[in-house]
């Protein structure tokens, strides 16, 4: 089931063809069709080698012996054999299918696709963007591969063995190669639930990216081996005696004992801010048995006998995880020791370690296997920094499971919220969201959840837009849906407020307008009233337009349509007639930097926030309006260091200094105490004087200035 440790140090040192080709017949039983696929991949790879010199050949026979491990699939195993056959051969696809059937070459073609798309997309290993570039590696990946879920696996198991093999590149590729790993292919692994294939891969990676912290994990260990080993030893014989004495048989269970994998532990002291010795979970049995009751009854033997953390206890059984995972997870102590107990069948051991490899079954070369993550994961009209960003609390988050009232689970990240639960229940459930009932009581749309909560949506006739609350979701599926609403909703208001902008300027019914507008460019017509030199070209086209009809030449003569800026109150307002003040209507109220419209009201300018009700009204009843946007200013941010006396209230004194010079601060760092009196401070911070000598004198008036530098340019110091 899966490769244990000894298996992957066999498969690192495997290096000639007669002792690779033993090792995958080992796994797999020998056929005239996995012959012939390796006598084909022999001869196609035939005087080619890989960067450590052995006979390229032996990679593919290792990559279909650790597929093997997994699946007794002789297709995907041949598919092994020959997935780099297309890439670095004249062989084609069609070629393939002749020799090996339609299923194998679709297999093929698959892993190929998505090589062609690595190479295609990822930048150079010298580039800072790696990571973002890997999302969108993994993102086209899974686009290639979708309909085919072995394809997924074939090429993990690729991954497992070049990692295994990372050695002999040079360092810049070895860690491009692991940063890859680490962010694209260990949580495919995690998503299909192949548990030793994800964990293998992430230590691997592990060890490459951060060098230091697994060297201090391995000492620890190391160090501790024998103390953690007669720990685990002797709880494990304690459960052993503990079932045996209440009417279990010795073939009914088996414990297995564990120790948390390197980066797990990694992941969780850098998460909590503990050292290795606070990992609560670095020691874990699992205890295996026949069938789910036994697994309960087990569970119950244990909180009888130990003292369970009860925070700490998940029953995966009752509720699955999305990838088919199923096991009893509780915490217990003995002695000085916490330890975390596992209870499965094993059934659900094999699943578990084996995802989705372990119970398919295939139709007419496709697979009945059906993963909705992978559908819902498929971003495409995302930037590739909004799909990092989206995808990554899918990925890496832990779950909670919440129920519907009656009684459906929803598997969700920590930190969801009620919002989140109803966009996961359906798009059109999140969209029409009104208010939620959490446990029976009432509760606000962004009411965290937690393990176990009852889940209520009151939902209202139409779409509800909720452009501030998307970074407060936390699912992929939420902050989409959410932001779609919101673009629409914009697009909307900015087609509405073009018409109206236009025909105040140019003292037009709005009917007129509207029918022009059909005739131009839908995109120029909604940044009208974003952008104001799309605005001045719209309304020169338009008098050009209407001059070549003689009926207007004694309009166009009276009415000259030059846009004159005004600025006040901090709007600058865009107008063909004069603007007397500036109102901020008190229905919304904007802040500085909100998106904001603008009508016009007895030579006023009344602001509203673009996304107000009152707003939308007036806009659709077609009343005049103006384009406006904020008074555009020079901002330079700066870089101090300063000298304070060690005295109280010094800091605060020099800040409220800052804030009456209208300098706006955004970092504050104290440095460490020099002698006894002196103690250095860092500010970074936002002004509009642009001359640093000016800004210089003013802050020394007050205190020593020790270094200050404009980071918007290196050179104005």
């Amino acid at each position: 089931m899966g490769l244990s440790q000894v298996d992957i140090e066999k498969v690192r040192h495997l290096h000639d063809v007669d002792s690779a080709t033993d090792y995958l017949f080992s796994h797999m039983k020998i056929s005239k069709a996995l012959e012939d696929a390796l006598d084909y991949s022999s001869q196609a790879h035939i005087n080619q080698f890989r960067k450590s010199g052995e006979p390229y050949i032996v990679h593919p026979i290792l990559v279909a012996s650790i597929v093997s491990s997994i699946t007794n699939d002789e297709l995907m195993a041949i598919a092994a054999l020959l997935h780099d056959v297309v890439e670095d051969t004249p062989i084609t696809i069609d070629e393939i299918a002749d020799k090996f059937g339609k299923d194998v070459a679709h297999l093929v073609e698959g892993l190929t696709k998505i090589d062609d798309i690595r190479d295609t997309e990822l930048v150079p290993s010298s580039s800072d963007e790696k990571l973002v570039v890997s999302a969108l590696s993994f993102r086209k990946m899974l686009l290639a591969s979708i309909d085919d879920v072995r394809v997924l696996v074939i090429k993990l198991c690729d991954r497992l063995h070049n990692m295994l093999t990372l050695d002999s590149l040079p360092p810049h590729k070895q860690l491009r190669i692991a940063e890859e790993t680490l962010v694209v292919y260990a949580p495919i692994a995690h998503r299909l639930g192949i548990s030793f294939l994800k964990n293998i891969l992430e230590d691997l990676s592990f060890g490459y990216l951060f060098k230091e912290e697994k060297h201090h994990i391995d000492n620890y260990l190391d160090s501790n081996f024998h103390a953690i080993e007669m720990k685990l030893e002797e709880f494990k014989q304690l459960m052993q005696k503990l079932l045996i004495t209440n009417g279990f048989c010795e073939d009914e269970v088996e414990i297995i004992s564990r120790v948390k994998h390197r980066y797990s532990i990694y992941l969780k002291m850098q998460r909590k801010g503990v050292g290795i010795d606070e990992v609560l979970d670095l020691l874990a049995v699992r205890i295996l048995t026949q069938d789910p009751v036994k697994c309960y009854k087990i569970l119950g033997l244990i909180h009888l006998h130990f003292r369970p953390l009860s925070s700490r206890f998940k029953d995966y059984i009752a509720i699955a995880k999305d990838n088919g995972y199923q096991t009893i997870h509780t915490t217990v102590f003995y002695n000085t020791a916490i330890f975390e107990v596992q209870i499965r069948t094993f059934e659900m051991h094999k699943t578990a370690e084996l995802g989705v490899a372990a119970h398919w079954k295939y139709k007419s070369g496709g697979n009945n296997i059906k993963l909705d993550w992978l559908n819902n994961l498929g971003y495409q009209n995302e930037s590739v920094e909004d799909f990092y960003e989206l995808i990554k609390n899918d990925l890496y988050s832990d779950d909670i499971v919440v129920f519907s009232p009656k009684g459906k689970p929803y598997t969700l990240p920590r930190g969801a919220v009620a919002l989140d639960y109803a966009y996961a229940v359906h798009s059109e459930v999140g969209n029409c969201a009104d208010s939620s009932l959490i446990n029976k009581t009432r509760a606000p749309l962004l009411s965290e959840l937690h393990n176990g909560d009852i889940v209520k949506i009151n939902i209202v006739d139409d779409t509800v837009t909720r452009c501030s609350w998307i970074d407060a979701v936390k699912t992929s599926k939420a902050k989409a849906n959410m932001r779609t609403n919101c673009n629409a909703r914009i697009r909307d208001i900015n087609f509405k407020s073009s018409v109206n902008i236009v025909s105040t300027a140019m003292n037009l019914n709005h009917a007129r307008v509207e029918e022009w507008f059909e005739t131009i460019n839908c995109e120029r017509r909604s940044n009208i009233p974003c952008d104001i030199d799309n605005y001045r070209e719209v309304i020169n086209k338009y008098t050009t337009e209407i001059s070549k009809n003689s009926r207007f030449k004694g309009f166009l003569s009276r009415h000259r349509f030059k846009l004159k800026s005004t600025v006040i109150s901090g709007i600058e307002i865009f107008s063909i007639s004069n603007i007397s003040d500036v109102v901020f209507d008190y229905c919304c109220h904007p802040k500085v930097g909100d998106e904001i419209v603008a009508f016009l009201e007895k030579g006023k300018a009344h602001v509203h926030h673009k996304m107000c009700k009152n707003a939308m009204k007036k806009m659709e009843v077609h009343e005049k309006m103006l384009f406006v946007r904020w008074e555009r200013q020079n901002i330079y941010h700066y870089n101090v260091i300063v000298s304070l006396h060690n005295e109280k209230g010094a800091l605060a004194k020099f800040l409220t200094y800052l804030v009456k010079l209208n300098i706006d601060i955004s970092l504050v760092e104290l440095g460490k105490d020099s002698g006894d009196y002196i103690r250095y401070c860092e500010i970074g911070f936002e002004s509009n004087e642009a001359d640093i000598n000016t800004l210089r004198a003013k802050i020394e008036k007050k205190i020593k200035v020790i270094h200050l530098i404009c980071t918007d340019d290196a050179y104005k110091n």
